[in-house]
């Protein structure tokens, strides 16, 4: 069973009882509702460290939506049986107003990458993911940190920040999982009818076809029934993001 830390303070203490000999400590992010995407998050993050730590934190500062914070999927007790499965060796879940003392006026803003696509479509997301990512490296202070290529744009600007910040963690980078019909998984998935589910198959095939340009993939995913937020090709790689009903799904390929 991983230890579990419902404060930062009973982290730090043990992090600097229990882990001072621990050659390498492996850090998974998340927002909780853990799936099979996380789960090979973990796996590296094992395979590849002597202490794995996950945290479980719903970030309300990345949400322009604030319906969408309040609408987030929270599966606690069920991560918790996750992380015990996948041999996690600690999880972190702290409140809010640990993680914000300062009522966010302190932020990390980038004013590049993070402008282009999400940035776009969720105005201020970018914003609240690399600050609460900053203040959870600084809190795990951990040899390596884990993402999925799933939110390929997140980490662009993560690794970015590591470097303009001299951040001593290596960030990794962590293939795609998908579902038997391609559809990269998600949280937001559970969101999804068994209908819906079967439409948003179209959409990683649409957005993989090297026959198709982005105009073309977004009339024939508009013609199927999809709201289309972006279709867009950056050096080399095409980034996608569409709706079903109330469901963002994103993904990218390499061209």
């Amino acid at each position: 069973m991983p230890k579990v830390f419902e404060s930062i303070k009973e982290w730090n203490i043990f992090r600097k009882s229990s882990l001072s000999n621990i050659k390498s400590i492996g850090f998974i992010p998340t927002m909780g509702c853990l799936h099979e995407g996380h789960c090979s998050l973990i796996k590296k993050s094992i395979l590849e460290n002597d202490f794995s730590v996950l945290s479980i934190f719903v970030n309300e500062t990345q949400f322009a939506d604030k319906s969408s914070y309040k609408n987030y999927p929270r599966t606690i007790q069920e991560d918790l049986e996750i992380a015990r499965y996948e041999k996690v060796d600690a999880v972190i879940f702290p409140a809010s107003n640990e993680i914000y003392p300062d009522d966010f006026h302190y932020k990390v803003v980038e004013d590049n990458i993070s402008l282009f696509r999400e940035g776009t479509y969720r105005p201020g997301h970018f914003t609240g993911m690399l600050t609460v990512v900053l203040k959870l490296l600084n809190i795990v202070r951990p040899h390596r940190a884990y993402f999925g290529e799933k939110d390929y744009q997140q980490y662009e600007l993560i690794k970015g920040m590591k470097e303009a910040f001299f951040i001593d963690t290596e960030i990794i980078l962590c293939s795609i999982i998908r579902n038997k019909n391609g559809v990269a998984l998600s949280s937001r998935n559970r969101n999804l009818s068994e209908e819906q589910m079967e439409l948003a198959k179209h959409f990683p095939l649409l957005l993989s076809s090297k026959q198709l340009s982005p105009e073309q993939i977004t009339a024939k995913l508009r013609a199927l029934g999809f709201k289309v937020n972006y279709i867009e090709e950056v050096n080399e790689r095409r980034y996608g993001s569409v709706q079903i009903g109330e469901t963002t799904l994103i993904d990218n390929f390499l061209v």
